[in-house]
């Protein structure tokens, strides 16, 4: 009697085994697992959420106005695209340097703020078509006559958010980099003579002299190549990479896209 107990308990054993082994091969390394492309454009369509990374205090891409309302240039484009695409937009305002991180640990499902499109990036993110097309520029306090170029920036300090295109180019020209938070903190180091430069887009130093005529700063130099800037995916999420040009292309061709440029711009800036 023991002896058929016994058979029976190890018969019971491998089927227990068998079944456990058969779920492992339907969900794990022996089944095909679920990318990021299957399912992210399916949770914002069902959602009808786009949870957008941005960091609310970039103008004129991302900031606050005088009524504390989030806007900007990249705001309203990611609100347009949002809209093309029949869902709701919500802004998650990340400081620059923790921003790619935020985008990795799926706070959010895509960046609007400006983000360059380079090589390295490309290597680890998925990028939109580029709706933006400006260059670098070299800025110093107006009273400064000993910097006229970027090569004149070599031991010189550079106020620069760390992980930006601008504190590439800073180290580039072997300049000394003092990190800050945006633009607005960099002005405030050069006018109260902590730091010599700062590098920045045109666009954004242009409409901070518009609104600051007594900034006492100039641009004294500008890059020679141009750069393009896009909506930054994790990789993978080729569905929702694909919806969002379908619907950048769309306000291009309708004319809303030139509607909020020449607003912010005076100009459009695709190109």
């Amino acid at each position: 009697m023991k002896k058929i107990l016994s058979i029976f308990t190890l018969l019971l054993l491998s089927a227990v085994v068998l079944t456990a082994c058969g779920t492992t091969n339907n969900n794990g390394a022996g089944g095909d697992a679920p990318k990021e492309s299957d399912n992210l454009l399916s949770k914002v369509e069902e959602e009808g959420e786009l949870l957008v990374g941005t960091e609310g205090t970039y103008p004129p891409f991302t900031f606050h106005d005088e009524s504390g309302k989030l806007t900007g240039f990249d705001v309203e484009i990611a609100e347009a695209i949002a809209e093309k695409m029949g869902v709701e937009v919500k802004f998650m305002e990340t400081q620059w340097d923790a921003m790619f991180a935020g985008l990795d640990s799926k706070r959010f499902d895509m960046i609007a703020n400006q983000v360059g499109i380079r090589e390295d990036r490309l290597e680890k993110y998925d990028f939109s078509d580029h709706y933006i097309t400006s260059a670098a520029v070299l800025v110093a306090k107006e009273d400064n006559d000993e910097i006229n170029s970027f090569e004149d920036i070599e031991g010189k300090k550079s106020a620069q958010s760390l992980t930006s295109n601008y504190a590439d180019i800073a180290r580039e020209y072997k300049a000394e980099i003092e990190g800050v938070e945006g633009f607005n903190q960099a002005v405030e180091l050069i006018n109260s003579n902590r730091v010599d430069v700062t590098i920045n887009d045109k666009l954004s130093v242009l409409d901070f002299q518009k609104n600051r005529p007594n900034a006492q700063i100039k641009i004294v130099d500008e890059a020679g190549d141009a750069a393009q800037s896009g909506m930054m995916f994790r990789k993978g999420s080729d569905e929702l990479v694909e919806a969002v040009n379908k619907a950048l292309a769309e306000i291009i061709e309708d004319g809303t896209y030139e509607e909020i440029s020449e607003k912010w711009f005076g100009e459009n800036v695709l190109n």
